[in-house]
């Protein structure tokens, strides 16, 4: 889609919120933002940027958890957000995990979700990037045309080397991936 909007495409756990270890973040009163992860969203929203959550939640498959409790966090999410002025565009979840669903299209790496936000938002997935604190958040980049980003928050110091081989670059948080999207740093893709 030429000429469509950009996006960022975010993860969640480890790139916007705490990722709770051990578990699965389903409470909504555990949500916690990382430490400029509402400023950065917000410097996108005032960039003109859309901004996608794109999760992977297996804890709905395991039985953890259910669908309620996710869109429970999401909610969260959103108010804590909202005191700083920032907003999520579109939120899109996995709700599988293919050793007890069997495999799926939506399950990142793969690409289903952002091929349907592409089509609901009018995005131009060549002109967007992807942040996340796992290469599982970042390689649809490289098969969709886009640009990636590793977070060292969350699990990102454990890929950080396999991050640098594959050309991806690595950032400190969502903050400096920020800076780097906004400021328009250009890098190979």
């Amino acid at each position: 889609m030429p000429d469509g909007r950009r996006a960022v495409f975010l993860d969640r756990d480890g790139t916007i919120v705490d990722d709770p270890s051990p578990g699965f973040l389903h409470d909504p009163g555990r949500v916690r933002l990382l430490p400029g992860a509402a400023e950065a969203i917000h410097r996108l929203n005032e960039a003109g940027w859309l901004v996608v959550t794109v999760s992977n939640q297996s804890g709905i498959a395991r039985g953890l958890y259910d669908e309620a409790a996710f869109a429970a966090v999401q909610r969260r999410l959103g108010e804590l957000l909202a005191a700083h002025g920032a907003h999520l565009d579109a939120t899109y979840y996995c709700p599988h995990h293919p050793e007890i669903t069997g495999p799926c299209e939506c399950r990142k790496p793969g690409v289903k979700l952002f091929r349907d936000a592409q089509t609901a938002l009018g995005i131009d997935l060549a002109r967007s990037y992807w942040v996340g604190d796992r290469l599982s958040d970042v390689e649809p980049a490289r098969t969709l045309g886009g640009r990636g980003l590793l977070v060292a928050t969350g699990h990102g110091a454990a890929h950080r080397a396999q991050a640098r081989a594959l050309g991806v670059p690595v950032v400190a948080d969502l903050a400096a991936a920020v800076d780097l999207i906004v400021r328009g740093v250009s890098f190979p893709p």
